[in-house]
C-alpha cells in the first residue's frame, strides 16, 4: 500500500510540474508585478469587486450542476461547416481576418500579422482528449500559417492559451503581448525574454511606426493551476495607421468598456466574447443582454462575436450565443458580422453578408 500511495504522489508531483502549466513569475518579473497598482497581497484584482459566482451560488451547487448537466444540443449532432482561408497565399498588404472557432483568429492589418489566443489541439484543458473541440470545428494547425508578427495573448486560461499549440507555433513567432505574469509561461516554453511584450493595464508598446498596442482592463479572471489572479487578464487596444481595433478578451459587463471607449474610440473593429457565459458567471462573462451594451460603450462600427463555435464550456445549446447576438444586434446602428470557421472577413470593404451558418 505505502508502495501505491509513494507511486501516485511522484505522478501528481510529475503531473503537476508538467509544462502544460507554464511558468511562475520569480526575479525581475515578479518585482515588476508587485508593483502594478492592480496587484495587491499576492493576486491581481479587478476594477469592480468580482465574485467569481453570482449571488445565490454556491461552489458546491455549480459543481454538482456541472457533474448532472442535462443541458440539450449543448454540442452540434454533425460535422460544422467551414471554409478554410489558405493564409500563406494571401498578399502581406491585404487586411483580413479569419476566425478560427472560439477565441482564435488570424488577422492582418497594414502588412502586418496577428494572431489571437489559439487554440489548435482539438482540446481546452491540460488533460488530453477532454474539453473536446466540436468536430469539424479544428481546421487549422501550426503548419498553416505564414510567419507571425505578434502573437497577442488575452489571458492563460486553457481555452486561449494552449500549450502544445504554442510550442508548434514557435518558430514562427516573431514577438508575444501578453499581460503581467503571462510571459513566465512562454520563458518556460523556450521563448526568449526579448520576444515578449508583458503590459499592465494602460501600458503600451509601440510595435512599428505608427503602430502601437495599449492593453487594457477586462473583468476577469487567470491562473493554470489551482491557484488564482497571478498572473493578468486584459483586453487590448491596436492602433495601425488605417485602423483601430479593440481585441476584447474575457470580461464581464463593467465600466471599464464605457471608459475605453471615451479613451481611444471610436473604434473601426471590436472582437468580443458573446458565448460561454450563465447567470452564475455573470461578473466575469458577458450576458447575451449585455453585447450590445459593450458595442455602445465601446463606440464601435463594425462587432465580431467569439467565444463560441467550437467548446461547449457552459450550460446552454452551442447555437444559443450566436443566434441571440443576431437577434439582440438585429436594429443595433453598429454591423455585425458572423463568418464560417475560416471564412475571410476583409477589414476594408463593408457591408459583407455571412449566413446564419449555425442554422443549416
Amino acid at each position: 500500500m505505502i508502495y501505491i500511495i509513494l507511486i501516485l504522489l511522484v505522478l501528481a508531483i510529475y503531473l503537476y510540474n508538467h509544462p502544460v502549466f507554464g511558468g511562475k513569475a520569480e526575479g525581475k518579473r515578479l518585482m515588476r508585478i508587485k508593483q502594478s497598482p492592480n496587484y495587491n497581497n499576492g493576486t491581481f484584482r479587478n476594477l469592480s469587486p468580482t465574485p467569481a459566482l453570482a449571488e445565490g451560488y454556491s461552489m458546491p451547487q455549480v459543481m454538482w450542476q456541472f457533474l448532472t448537466d442535462k443541458t440539450s444540443h449543448k454540442r452540434p449532432d454533425h460535422m460544422l461547416p467551414s471554409k478554410k482561408t489558405n493564409l500563406k497565399d494571401q498578399p502581406v498588404d491585404d487586411d483580413f481576418l479569419v476566425w478560427m472557432g472560439h477565441s482564435s483568429y488570424y488577422f492582418q492589418l497594414d502588412k502586418k500579422r496577428f494572431l489571437v489566443d489559439p487554440v489548435f489541439s482539438g482540446n481546452a484543458s491540460p488533460i488530453p482528449g477532454t474539453t473536446k473541440a466540436f468536430a469539424g470545428s479544428d481546421i487549422y494547425n501550426a503548419d498553416d500559417f505564414p510567419p507571425i508578427d505578434f502573437l497577442i495573448i488575452s489571458h492563460d486560461h486553457y481555452d486561449h492559451l494552449d500549450y502544445k499549440t504554442i510550442k508548434e507555433l514557435k518558430p514562427k513567432i516573431n514577438k508575444v503581448i501578453c499581460g503581467l505574469g503571462v510571459g513566465a509561461h512562454f520563458e518556460r516554453w523556450g521563448f526568449d525574454e526579448d520576444q515578449i511584450i508583458e503590459l499592465d493595464w494602460y501600458d503600451e508598446a509601440e510595435l512599428a511606426k505608427d503602430f502601437r498596442i495599449i492593453s487594457t482592463p477586462a473583468r476577469h479572471f487567470s491562473g493554470r493551476r489551482f491557484r488564482r489572479n497571478n498572473t493578468l487578464w486584459a483586453s487590448y487596444v491596436l492602433e495601425s495607421p488605417g485602423k483601430r481595433i479593440f481585441i476584447g478578451g474575457d470580461s464581464g459587463y463593467d465600466v471599464h468598456f464605457k471608459e475605453i471607449g471615451e479613451k481611444y474610440g471610436p473604434f473601426d473593429w471590436a472582437i468580443l466574447e458573446n458565448g460561454q457565459y450563465n447567470e452564475k458567471w455573470r461578473y466575469i462573462h458577458t450576458l447575451p443582454n449585455e453585447f450590445v451594451k459593450v458595442a455602445e460603450d465601446l463606440n464601435v462600427k463594425n462587432v465580431l462575436p467569439v467565444h463560441s463555435g467550437k467548446f461547449a464550456l457552459a450550460q446552454h445549446p452551442w447555437t444559443e450565443p450566436l443566434q441571440k447576438v443576431c437577434d439582440n444586434c438585429a436594429q443595433e446602428k453598429f454591423n455585425l458580422y458572423t463568418p464560417l470557421i475560416g471564412e475571410k472577413l476583409n477589414l476594408n470593404s463593408e457591408p459583407q453578408t455571412f449566413t446564419h451558418w449555425w442554422n443549416d
